[in-house]
C-alpha cells in the first residue's frame, strides 16, 4: 500500500526536523519478614528465565528491497526478511542506520529484529495498515483488534534488540486523539473518533461471554494498538532499544513465559503510554530500563473482570531491578486489570524522581476486578520528588460495585526513601469486610510530606523504623478510623 500524500508530507517533515489493625511483634516469617530466602527466590527466578539464542547469521533488510526515507514503504521488505530468516533456521534481521517507514511487523520464531545504531523503524500512522484484525488483548480483554505495531503470536525465541529506535508515530493529531476527552488532554479532539463507545461495548461483550472471535473491534472502533505485544510466546527478549511515541502501551507481553526487558528506554507521553505491562506472564525480568511515560512506568496485569477470570492466568515470578522512573502515573504498579492474580514480585534498586510522578509504589483494584495479589517484595527504592509514595486503592475506577473482593496480602517494603512527597506518604484503603493484610514497612523514611497519611482496613500492619519528616511513627499514629 503506497503512503498517502498527507502522510508522506508529514513524515518527511518529521524526518527533517478499618478498622482492623494489630502491630504484631511477631508474625510468621512468610508474612511480613523479608528473609534471605525471599531474595534467593528472586535469584532463582532470574536463573530460570530462558533468553533466546540465535544462530550467527544476519539477514539485512536492504537485501530484500528496503530503502530508507519517507517516500518508501518497507513493510513488505521487512516481512520478506523475517520470513527468510525464520525459514533458514533463524538469526538476526538487521535494520541498518537510517529511517525506515513501515506498517505492522510480525515476528516469527528464532528471529532477532536487530536495530543497529542510528536505525529507526518509523511506523506509518495510517490505522488501516494495521488491519485485518488479529487476536490481541486490550486493557485486559481479548478481542480481534488492530494489530500491534510489532506482533508475535505463539512464537518461540524472539527478540527486538540493538541501539536503534522504534517510533510509534503517536502524537496529538494521530492515534492519541482516539482517547477522547480527558482531564489531562493535550491532544486534539476529532469528531466521531473516540474509543469510549467501543470500550464500553467490549467490556459488555466480555461480561456476557461473547466468543472472542466475534469481538471484532477494528475499523471505526478507535481502540489504539500497543507498540510491541508478543502473545502466547516463549523466550522473549527486548534489549537496548529506545521506544517512543506509542499509540498505546509500549511493551505488553501477554500469556508469555520467560520474558526479559533489559536496558530499554521508554519515552512516550501519550494517553495510556504505559511503559512495560507484563500481563498473565510467568518468569519476567525487567532491568536497567529508563521510563518517562504518560501513564504507569511498569504495570503488572492479568486480565480484566470476567475475561480475566475466564482465562485465569496470573502474572507471577517477576523481578524488576535497577530501573529509573521519571514521569508517570506510577513507578511500579500492580493493576488494575488483575482478575487473574499477581504473585511473587520482587523489586529492588530502583530510582524514581519527578514532580510529575504521581505514585512510586501502587496497587489499584476494586470489587469488580477481584484477584489474589500476594507475596510482593520491595527493597532499596530511592525516590526524589513524587506526589504519593505508597498507595493501595480498592476503589479504583468502578469502585465497590462488584462481588469479587480483592485479596491483597504479604507485602514487605524495605529501605524505601523518599525525599519530597508532595501529597501522602501512605494511602492504604482496603474494604472493611475484606481488609488487606500482612503489610510490613521496614527502614522507610519520608523526609518531606505535604499531607497526612490515610491507612484504613489493614490487618497485621507492621512498621519497623519508619519515619515521616524525621519523626519515627507507629501504627497507632497512622490508623484512620
Amino acid at each position: 500500500m503506497p503512503l498517502s500524500r498527507r502522510t508522506l508530507i508529514k513524515l518527511s517533515a518529521l524526518v527533517a526536523a478499618q478498622p482492623l489493625f494489630s502491630a504484631c511483634a511477631k508474625i510468621p516469617p512468610s508474612k511480613g519478614m523479608a528473609l534471605d530466602s525471599d531474595w534467593q527466590q528472586a535469584d532463582s527466578i532470574r536463573a530460570n528465565i530462558v533468553e533466546p539464542v540465535f544462530p550467527p547469521k544476519d539477514f539485512n533488510i536492504l537485501d530484500f528491497g528496503a530503502l530508507a526515507g519517507a517516500e518508501h514503504d518497507c513493510t513488505a521488505a521487512i516481512a520478506k526478511t523475517i520470513t527468510a530468516c525464520n525459514q533458514q533456521g533463524g538469526g538476526r534481521v538487521l535494520i541498518p542506520a537510517g529511517t525506515y517507514f513501515t506498517g505492522p511487523i510480525v515476528l516469527l520464531s528464532n528471529v532477532n529484529l536487530h536495530l543497529q545504531k542510528g536505525a529507526t523503524l518509523k511506523f506509518i500512522p495510517e490505522p488501516d495498515r494495521y488491519l485485518p484484525p488479529v487476536l490481541t488483548r486490550w486493557e485486559g480483554l481479548e478481542l480481534m483488534g488492530y494489530s500491534p505495531l510489532v506482533y508475535a503470536h505463539e512464537q518461540k525465541n524472539i527478540a527486538v534488540t540493538g541501539e536503534g529506535t522504534l517510533d510509534g508515530s503517536g502524537d496529538n493529531e494521530i492515534w492519541w486523539p482516539w482517547k477522547g476527552e480527558h482531564e489531562d488532554r493535550h491532544w486534539i479532539l476529532i469528531d466521531g473518533e473516540d474509543q469510549q463507545p467501543a470500550r464500553d461495548k467490549l467490556i459488555a461483550d466480555a461480561e456476557n461471554n461473547v466468543p472472542v472471535e466475534q469481538r471484532i473491534y477494528a475499523d471505526g472502533a478507535f481502540l489504539r494498538p500497543p507498540l510491541f505485544q508478543p502473545y502466547s510466546c516463549d523466550n522473549v527478549l527486548v534489549e537496548g532499544i529506545t521506544i517512543k511515541d506509542s499509540p498505546f502501551w509500549l511493551i505488553n507481553p501477554v500469556l508469555c513465559n520467560s520474558v526479559t526487558v533489559r536496558d530499554v528506554t521508554m519515552d512516550s507521553h501519550g494517553p495510556n503510554s504505559d511503559g512495560c505491562n507484563p500481563e498473565s506472564c510467568d518468569h519476567v525480568l525487567i532491568e536497567g530500563c529508563y521510563f518517562n511515560t504518560g501513564d504507569d512506568c511498569i504495570a503488572i496485569k492479568s486480565g480484566r473482570n470476567a475475561d480475566g477470570r475466564r482465562i485465569n492466568v496470573p502474572s507471577q515470578n517477576i523481578v524488576i531491578a535497577n530501573c529509573k522512573m521519571q514521569d508517570g502515573h506510577g513507578g511500579v504498579v500492580i493493576g488494575s486489570e488483575i482478575s487473574g492474580g499477581v504473585n511473587n514480585v520482587f523489586v529492588e534498586n530502583c530510582e524514581m524522581n519527578s514532580p510529575l510522578l504521581e505514585r512510586a509504589i501502587r496497587i489499584k483494584t476494586n470489587s469488580v476486578r477481584g484477584g489474589l495479589i500476594e507475596h510482593l517484595r520491595y527493597r532499596n527504592i530511592d525516590v526524589g520528588d513524587v506526589k504519593n509514595a505508597f498507595v493501595v486503592n480498592f476503589y479504583y475506577e468502578e469502585g465497590d460495585a462488584g462481588k469479587f473482593d480483592p485479596t491483597v496480602r504479604d507485602i514487605v517494603i524495605e529501605n524505601f526513601h523518599c525525599n519530597n512527597v508532595i501529597h501522602k506518604a501512605l494511602n492504604l484503603q482496603g474494604f472493611e469486610r475484606a481488609p488487606m493484610s500482612d503489610i510490613t514497612l521496614r527502614n522507610c523514611h519520608f523526609d518531606k510530606v505535604g499531607e497526612a497519611s490515610i491507612v484504613k482496613n489493614v490487618n497485621n500492619f507492621v512498621l519497623d523504623n519508619v519515619s515521616i519528616e524525621g519523626n519515627v511513627v507507629n501504627v497507632d499514629e497512622l490508623v484512620n478510623s
